[in-house]
């Protein structure tokens, strides 16, 4: 008795389901663009100031941060 009653009401809420009134169409408004075929390219030839850092060694800043210690590193009294 109960899946008969189920199938019933599947039924019926798909019969309501089709029978709502489908909304009206709603236009969209459409652009036209044109396509770009030429390029031009800009050269800026300025002399720019930059700064460049020295270091002692080439590696430095890789090598300090490869050599790190932990905690568990350090020994232990027992």
């Amino acid at each position: 008795m109960k899946t008969i009653l189920t199938i019933i009401f599947i039924i019926f809420l798909s019969f309501t389901a089709q029978a709502q009134n489908a909304t009206t169409d709603v236009k969209v408004e459409t652009i036209e663009m044109t396509i770009v075929t030429e390029t031009s390219y800009e050269l800026n030839l300025e002399a720019k100031t930059e700064v460049a850092r020295l270091y002692k060694s080439k590696d430095s800043k890789i090598k300090r941060e490869l050599n790190f210690t932990t905690k568990a590193n350090k020994p232990k009294m027992a």
